[in-house]
């Protein structure tokens, strides 16, 4: 198997790619991990609507049939999203579904993976993974983090999730040499909540700024990504100390029901759903839109 027979772009794709057009990926688990059915094919329709409107293209990204998928078609989307046996993969899974046929949707560092692959280089997503609260005796740290710090993509999000322990998170990016900009804001977004409490290290205020960022760290080689932190819309925020006794009590529901590793992310945030009454899936909704639209703005200056 080669480069060329592991994707399968889109006719769209394939020749947006070709002409140089501005092309934005899109992950998948947010579609089968993220959200319920059927918000989470909504949510994945508009964000691609939200793409095309900005003037890019929308190349959602899966592994259906051994390959790897770069866009997907309505009925592609419908049958992900009603899928039961769907791996949520990761840098360490994403051969894995490939070589046993199974539906993969991809997280942050697979999506990194297969747009750089494809020659995508600007990535919207909903938050990146990072350091687990209790990490120094877990040891539960993303794979994205490692993933920002070896891919040449862009990554826009409203920062990391806020149940993982930003300031650690920040520590490693660092470490990792990745450059952690925030959008139009000083401090940096903790996903559902424009404010963290955290500084952030850089601050850009446009789309342009951003494109020659990335331009100008490509000159080097060798270099990682570069990850937006795009704060989430200030009307459909949950400000911080509100949202942080939320993330407690479903951080605690968790603990107490042993759950662990991949399952501890899907688990709170389905936990957060039912305590906050749905508002948090109103606001992850909004962010992600949010993000495709920044993202869709820099893939236009970088083109």
């Amino acid at each position: 198997m080669t480069h060329s027979t592991l994707l399968q772009p889109t006719d769209e794709i394939r020749q947006a790619l070709a002409d140089g057009k501005p092309v934005v990926a899109l992950e998948s688990t947010i579609i089968t991990h993220g959200m319920p059915y059927p918000d989470n094919v909504a949510t994945a329709r508009q964000v691609e609507a939200d793409i095309r409107e900005r003037g890019a293209i929308p190349a959602t990204i899966a592994v259906l049939d051994g390959r790897i998928r770069i866009g997907l078609d309505d009925a592609d989307l419908e049958r992900l999203a009603q899928a039961t046996d769907v791996m949520k993969c990761s840098r360490a899974d994403l051969a894995l579904a490939i070589s046993t046929g199974r539906p993969g949707a991809t997280t942050v560092a697979a999506t990194m993976m297969a747009a750089e692959l494809a020659g995508i280089r600007v990535f919207a997503t909903g938050g990146i993974g990072g350091v687990h609260k209790g990490a120094e005796t877990s040891f539960d740290v993303s794979a994205d983090l490692d993933e920002l710090g070896r891919t040449p993509v862009c990554v826009v999000a409203a920062g990391a999730k806020a149940l993982l322990d930003i300031p650690k998170t920040l520590e490693v990016l660092e470490t990792r040499g990745v450059p952690v900009v925030a959008y139009g804001a000083d401090e940096l977004p903790a996903f559902w909540s424009r404010q963290s409490g955290v500084a952030a290290p850089f601050r850009l205020d446009t789309a342009e700024e951003i494109a020659n960022l990335i331009k100008t760290r490509q000159l080097f080689g060798g270099h990682g990504g570069v990850l937006i932190a795009n704060p989430v819309p200030t009307d459909d925020q949950i400000p911080q100390a509100e949202m942080n006794q939320y993330i407690d009590q479903a951080i605690a529901m968790a603990t107490k029901k042993k759950v662990t590793g991949k399952e501890v992310t899907p688990f709170v945030l389905g936990a957060i759903y039912e305590l906050t009454k749905g508002r948090s899936l109103a606001t992850n909704i909004s962010l992600v839109r949010n993000n495709a639209r920044l993202a869709a703005d820099i893939a236009k200056a970088l083109a």
